[in-house]
């Protein structure tokens, strides 16, 4: 009788999982792993800046250490100015996965845990090297130094070096430096305008930039206005479910249930908490952690479900505004129509959200043959699978004839979710999904900019017909202040031509004539 073979079974850790699946967080090739690292040290030092009210200094080095132009091994070095990390934190943000600051109901760019730590996990891999970290934290007297690396098998840090001394010139902030596979020829593009784009949603930033070439490029401060920073906030009842609430009930101090309801949920005061018990049939005095799971079942289905409770309050977003968003794309495109706007905030699945869209025509801007799409969610540039997009699929839906748009067109069209909770399609972070809410958001934003725009070139448009006409017109004045001249002998002939080009120009609304001589046009 043949022996039947028996299934083994055994634990994998983040570190595992992420090691063999890492093309789902980003890092698929050399090409990626090299823009996504990138990325992500890139959004942390914007992250331990601007969400502090630090106006953020960062310098990106990437330096060829082996290999040729294409796949070999890079060092990759970003500088911030930001509030540093606390050194007992450092071996768990750099060495373990899913430990995160980020694990709380507030705006921030990254939303998973992995971003630095897949980076290092990466480089682990393809070179062997350990991530080196020097960080001051913003009120510490000391500079910390830490080289580590991680344990892949137990999902913790291995700590090879640390040090500490005295702070020197007041700097606060952080500096990590890893080595990675990567490949700078297909990466450099994409590393680019990773960059600019940053530069376009952060005016307020200085970046500085050295790349593998030795091409050093700078992004200087336009603006010293920044976004409100984020806050943290409460979970709102229509987005929580059965696990998120148990939760919830182990970690809170409430001794009632109705206590639970005010003390933990954001929108939720004494009158409220005791309607939801009541529609879910239990005792608002009861410990919540007395009961079942068909009790709390019952809490979730009424409070998910209730029309009673205010929609989620939005005043913890961070989101850009008008102002920031025309400097960037003016500083940056250098177009010659710039309009923006920040919708008003608005819920999907309980987590409020804004969209905010810019506009920019003309100028610099090169023609192309459909709206170049700028994504941003969190302030975090778009890049890959722009396709697969909400807002690319907004962007071609609408007939952009109706407001006058006739492509080949220098249009670029800007669009920004920020929220507790971007419905990303994957871990890579590259797009959003088609939620309704967003969705409608989006094109309604989109539509009140491109009104401004279709206003624009009207008015463009009529202002070239008229100057048109208008030329055509003085081009006649000499000939017929001559004939004049010869009627009325006793006026110059350079009088009657200054006194036509007078009568035309109280014709011109938009601009006047300056001269006949080269017909020289005033836009008044």
């Amino acid at each position: 009788m043949t022996a039947l073979n028996v299934e083994k079974f055994r634990e994998l850790t983040p570190s595992e999982f992420f090691y063999r699946n890492r093309e789902i967080a980003g890092f698929s090739n050399p090409v990626r792993a090299l823009y996504q690292t990138v990325r992500e040290l890139v959004e942390n030092a914007l992250d331990a800046t601007d969400a502090h009210g630090i106006l953020p200094n960062i310098r990106i080095v990437i330096r060829r250490e082996s290999g040729t132009s294409k796949e070999g091994i890079y060092s990759i070095m970003v500088e911030d100015n930001g509030i540093g990390i606390p050194p007992n934190h450092v071996p768990q943000a750099f060495g373990q996965l899913l430990y995160s600051s980020k694990y709380v109901l507030r705006q921030t760019r990254g939303m998973f845990g992995l971003g630095a730590k897949m980076a290092v996990l990466y480089g682990q891999i393809t070179t062997g090297k350990a991530v080196e970290v020097v960080t001051s934290p913003i009120n510490s007297v000391r500079t910390y130094y830490f080289k580590l690396r991680i344990d892949i098998k137990h999902n913790k840090p291995i700590v090879l070096k640390k040090a500490s001394y005295p702070k020197i010139n007041g700097w606060h902030g952080t500096i990590v430096k890893l080595y990675i596979e990567g490949d700078w020829s297909r990466a450099r593009s994409k590393i680019y305008e990773y960059l600019r784009r940053t530069a376009i949603i952060a005016p307020y930033a200085e970046i500085l930039f050295e790349d593998p070439d030795g091409n050093v490029i700078f992004f200087e401060r336009r603006t010293t206005k920044m976004p409100s920073p984020p806050k943290e906030v409460k979970p709102h009842p229509h987005g929580v479910d059965i696990e998120m609430v148990k939760m919830m009930i182990h970690s809170s101090s409430a001794g009632t249930l109705k206590e639970f309801l005010v003390k933990e949920f954001q929108c939720v005061g004494e009158v409220t908490a005791l309607r939801l018990i009541e529609q879910a049939g239990l005792n608002p005095d009861i410990n919540p952690k007395k009961l079942s799971i068909d009790e709390i079942e019952k809490l979730v289905r009424v409070i998910r479900t209730s029309k009673d409770i205010r929609p989620p309050k939005a005043n913890h977003l961070s989101f850009l505004g008008e102002e920031i968003i025309k400097t960037g794309l003016k500083s940056i495109l250098n177009p010659e129509f710039v309009e923006a706007i920040t919708r008003k905030p608005s819920v999907y699945e309980g987590h409020s959200f804004i969209v905010e869209v810019g506009l920019a025509y003309g100028g610099a801007i090169k023609p192309s043959d459909k709206p170049i799409l700028l994504r941003y969610a969190n302030k975090i540039p778009l890049l890959y699978d722009e396709g697969s997009d909400v807002s690319r699929k907004i962007v071609d839906s609408i007939d952009w004839s109706h407001y006058n748009v006739t492509f080949p067109a220098p249009l670029v069209i800007l669009v920004h979710i920020c929220s507790t909770k971007i419905p990303y399609k994957g871990v890579g972070k590259e797009s959003i999904a088609d939620v309704p809410e967003i969705e409608r958001e989006i094109e309604l934003a989109i539509r009140d900019v491109a009104r401004k725009l279709k206003t624009y070139i009207a008015k463009k448009r009529k202002e070239r017909e008229e100057a048109e006409k208008a030329i055509a017109i003085a081009k006649y004045i000499p000939d017929v202040a001559n004939a004049l001249a010869k009627i009325f002998e006793d006026i110059p002939r350079e009088k009657i031509e200054k006194e036509l080009l007078k009568l035309l120009n109280k014709k011109l609304k938009t601009f006047k004539i300056t001269s006949l001589d080269s017909i020289v046009i005033s836009v008044e």
